[in-house]
């Protein structure tokens, strides 16, 4: 019997069936689409103007691709009916702040974000997810065929993590906290105190701000929420996030196992030997 492609596939996946990318920003995208490809699925490709890398999306045959604005869900549901989609996926970051300044939502999205009481990203594409799924096409956990990319237990830079256990512990307790209560998944603290808690502005801008006070022995803790929706929502770990803690003066990095995608793993881990910062799984 074949093993599946993903340990993040259901379990009935039918890999004959096609799947259809909605792409967000930078590499995340990208790397899903390769290893999707490698597996042998066919591929179709939603990209978002003005968010995905449009020479990437370029590679794609024109037949196979198409792009639509944030806020244009009536036609992201016609183009995944057309597809003939079986499954879809969500990768690659949407600037925050197009979700709620600036939005032009059509019809469909305007129906969608009148029903929510709450309006923030866990919400809204929660109901995008529903509208997917309403046309049975089943929206992937957005960790499909990006196992390799995933944090893994244990020093994944080599040697010993130089956190002691104590603070280790108490970041990932403040960070899984702040997850609960939905303000962010990310905190930076240092030897038991919090020195900043990502909220709406994201990890890069907690990171300078942290980095902007004491930073020996300072230690970022990245985590997922107790009942994280892996379909549009995965936490993710880059070169661009490393080369902030670099530059803020953070060497230690704990990021949640199974939860928390590196992307493009075997570049982050040499860059981050190149700059001596330790990234442990947790």
């Amino acid at each position: 019997m074949p093993h599946a492609p993903s340990a993040f596939l259901p379990e009935d996946f039918d890999g004959a069936k096609p799947l259809v990318l909605i792409a967000g920003q930078g590499v995340y995208p990208q790397l899903l689409a390769r290893a999707a490809r490698k597996a042998g699925v066919p591929l179709r490709l939603i990209a978002f103007e003005g968010e995905t890398d449009p020479a990437w999306v370029a590679t794609f045959p024109e037949a196979e691709r198409a792009t639509v604005h944030v806020g244009q869900v009536g036609k992201t549901l016609k183009l995944l009916a057309s597809y003939g989609a079986g499954y879809a996926v969500m990768a690659g970051q949407v600037t925050p702040r197009r979700l709620f300044d600036g939005l032009k939502p059509d019809l469909k999205a305007a129906t969608i974000l009148l029903s929510l009481k709450r309006r923030n990203a866990e919400t809204i594409f929660g109901a995008i997810a529903k509208e997917i799924e309403a046309l049975g096409v089943r929206l992937l956990d957005a960790r499909a065929f990006m196992d390799d990319q995933m944090a893994t237990p244990g020093c994944m830079t080599g040697g010993r993590f130089p956190i002691e256990r104590d603070y280790l512990e108490h970041g990932i307790q403040i960070a899984r906290e702040c997850a609960r209560l939905d303000i962010g998944q990310g905190c930076v603290v240092r030897k038991g105190t919090v020195l900043a808690v990502e909220a709406f502005e994201g990890t890069d801008e907690m990171l300078r701000r942290a980095g902007s006070l004491k930073t020996e022995e300072t230690l970022f803790v990245k985590t997922v929420k107790g009942r994280q929706d892996f379909r549009f929502d995965v936490p993710c770990f880059g070169l661009r996030t490393l080369e902030t803690m670099r530059e803020a003066g953070l060497r230690c990095a704990a990021l949640e196992a199974g939860g928390v995608i590196l992307l493009d793993k075997p570049a982050v881990l040499e860059q981050a030997k190149a700059h001596r910062i330790s990234l442990l799984g947790f």
